[in-house]
């Protein structure tokens, strides 16, 4: 009989032939989708690859920038699954321009050189209430604004009767100056259909990330993870993400945020379940592998994943952890327990503690 270890020994022998082949593909950019869920199948050979990667694209260094972040309303209309964070008019709140101004002041006092604003989907709110934060902002400060969702945008267009287009201009010609790529939740509508029926379809989310990029409004990239949607669905996300490169070469960065169950909707669905730090990890290696050469700058998460967690994802193929945020109120309605805070200070150590150079950035990634 052939022994376990012999067996594993064997196994080893056959990756790394065939990882060297990939290897080659990947650095060519020549990936397929048939050869991602080869890798996310043999994650031993999918983390090796990403580590590898990673060391040659970024070094040992890790980066993160001080920034806060402020929600600005949680009165939404929205009826997302997997929301904890909406209320109702008469039941939520809606920070006054003074109240969002002393809220930068104090950031920008603290170091912040991004300010990311986002909120609810107000049923008030037309793109001057947008351009109107902007602006008081802009008159008052000397600091990058990143802020508005393409959901944020999709509804200030719609409320205010005008294209995409040209709210993405007021928006940018008010102070914008790079914008969340977040509800992008799944780009895949068959899930979106069971997860945010009335969010912004796949083929609108890219269009409006499109048009800013063509803009010259940078943005990053998001996919929540980890709830109704399979390994085949995550990799349709990241390849749609990757041909928008391709071709603009807007994005930023990638964030991959582990769904958050507790207190909605989806996580009664799901029966309370939290993807693994297992599932984390092969999303991550993932993301450095199918954007690599395009989209190099991999964030972890420290408020989805704990700070421990997203130490450790940095062996997986972050390169990045983010921002001090000073405030966070999304993910701690859905459950998350690890702070709204962590100072420039304490995220240096913990880039230590992995063994990694810490530095600071701008929203754009130049480093400070």
């Amino acid at each position: 009989m052939v022994s376990v270890k012999a067996a594993e020994a064997a196994a080893d022998v056959c990756l790394k032939g065939e990882g060297e082949g990939l290897y080659e593909k990947i650095r060519k950019r020549d990936i397929t989708r048939n050869d991602a869920m080869l890798l996310a199948e043999n994650p031993r050979l999918l983390f090796r690859i990403a580590n590898e990667l990673r060391k040659e694209t970024c070094g040992d260094v890790v980066t993160y920038v001080v920034n806060r972040n402020i929600n600005f309303t949680n009165i939404c209309v929205g009826s997302c699954k997997f929301c904890a964070f909406r209320r109702r008019a008469s039941e939520g709140y809606l920070l006054s321009i003074q109240e969002i101004l002393d809220k930068v002041e104090e950031a920008v006092r603290r170091g912040a050189v991004e300010i990311c604003i986002q909120g609810g989907l107000h049923p008030d709110f037309h793109v001057e209430n947008y351009c109107e934060i902007l602006e008081r902002i802009k008159e008052n400060f000397d600091v990058h604004i990143h802020a508005f969702s393409p959901m944020e945008v999709y509804h200030a267009a719609i409320n205010s009767k005008l294209c995409v287009e040209d709210v993405l201009m007021e928006l940018k010609a008010a102070g914008l100056d790079s914008m969340p790529g977040t509800a992008a939740e799944i780009l895949v509508d068959e899930v979106r259909h069971e997860i945010c029926p009335k969010k912004l379809r796949t083929e609108e989310w890219i269009k409006i990330i499109k048009t800013a990029h063509r803009l010259g409004i940078p943005t990053t990239a998001t996919m929540m993870f980890g709830h109704i949607e399979t390994v085949e669905h995550r990799i349709e996300h990241l390849f749609l993400i990757r041909e928008i490169q391709e071709e603009t070469k807007g994005f930023t960065e990638f964030i991959p945020l582990p769904f958050m169950p507790k207190n909605n909707e989806l996580g009664r669905m799901v029966g309370g379940r939290a993807p693994s730090f297992f599932e984390c990890a092969v999303v991550h290696a993932l993301a450095r592998v199918v954007l690599h050469g395009l989209c190099d700058n991999i964030q972890a998460s420290w408020v989805k994943l704990t700070p421990e967690g997203a130490k450790k994802m940095l062996n997986f193929g972050a390169n990045d952890l983010g921002g001090t945020l000073m405030e966070e109120n999304i993910s701690k309605a859905a459950g998350a327990t690890s702070g709204e805070y962590m100072s420039p200070e304490a995220l240096e150590c913990l880039i230590r503690e992995a063994g990694r150079i810490p530095r600071k950035r701008n929203t754009l990634y130049e480093l400070l």
